[in-house]
This record gives C-alpha cells, sequence and structure tokens, in this order.
C-alpha cells in the first residue's frame, strides 16, 4: 500500500508565499520521478514541476522564476515552494510519484490534493 500526502494548501493574497509538501509512505521504497500537478474549476489537470530521483527538473512555462521544486530522496518527499502568487495560481494541487516511468510496468501514485486559492 502506497500513500501520497500533501500538506501546506491555504487561502494566500496575490503577490504571497505557500509551500507544500508531499510525503510518501508504504511499500514503495523511492520514486524515480516525483511532482505536482494542479487542476483549476473547469480546466484540465497540468504538470506544474517534476523532479527525477537524479535532479533533473522541469517546470511549466506559467511558474518558472517563481516556483520551485526539490525532494528530499531519504525521506521520499517532495516540496513545492510557490513565490509570487497570482490568482491564475488558484488550484487543487496534486502531488503524483512515478515508479520505472520509461517501461510497460510504470505506476502512478497521487494524493489527494490540497487547495491553494490566491485572492486578487
Amino acid at each position: 500500500q502506497v500513500q501520497l500526502v500533501e500538506s501546506g494548501g491555504g487561502l494566500v493574497q496575490a503577490g504571497g508565499s505557500l509551500r507544500l509538501s508531499c510525503a510518501a509512505s508504504g511499500s514503495i521504497f523511492s520514486f524515480d520521478v516525483m511532482g505536482w500537478y494542479r487542476q483549476a474549476p473547469g480546466k484540465q489537470r497540468e504538470l506544474v514541476a517534476a523532479i527525477t530521483r537524479g535532479g533533473r527538473i522541469n517546470y511549466a512555462d506559467s511558474v518558472k522564476g517563481r516556483f520551485t521544486i526539490s525532494r528530499d530522496n531519504a525521506k521520499n518527499t517532495v516540496y513545492l515552494q510557490m513565490n509570487s502568487l497570482k490568482p491564475e495560481d488558484t488550484a487543487v494541487y496534486y502531488c503524483n510519484a512515478k515508479t520505472r516511468p520509461d517501461s510497460i510496468w510504470s505506476r502512478d501514485y497521487w494524493g489527494q490534493g490540497t487547495q491553494v486559492t490566491v485572492s486578487s
């Protein structure tokens, strides 16, 4: 059994900051890729940022320069530091973790989501 539990969401004014955390527990010792997705009402889920076990990082263009993703491999935890938040960042943020993403045995795990609301 694998669980991903997010924390750190909340309501913040535009220009403010939040830090999201996602702690993984269960039978998986480590994940090849961990990242964050978000989904606003009426919109499709989109990738925000992802980081590999070796530290390679991809960001969505909309958050480059404002968000920073990091992970602690020893703790199986991924973080998302969000600065200079904008109202358009408002969404439910989901933690994601993948094993063997380039094979037919790939598995995809999701957290339950944490709400981030940015007021204007």
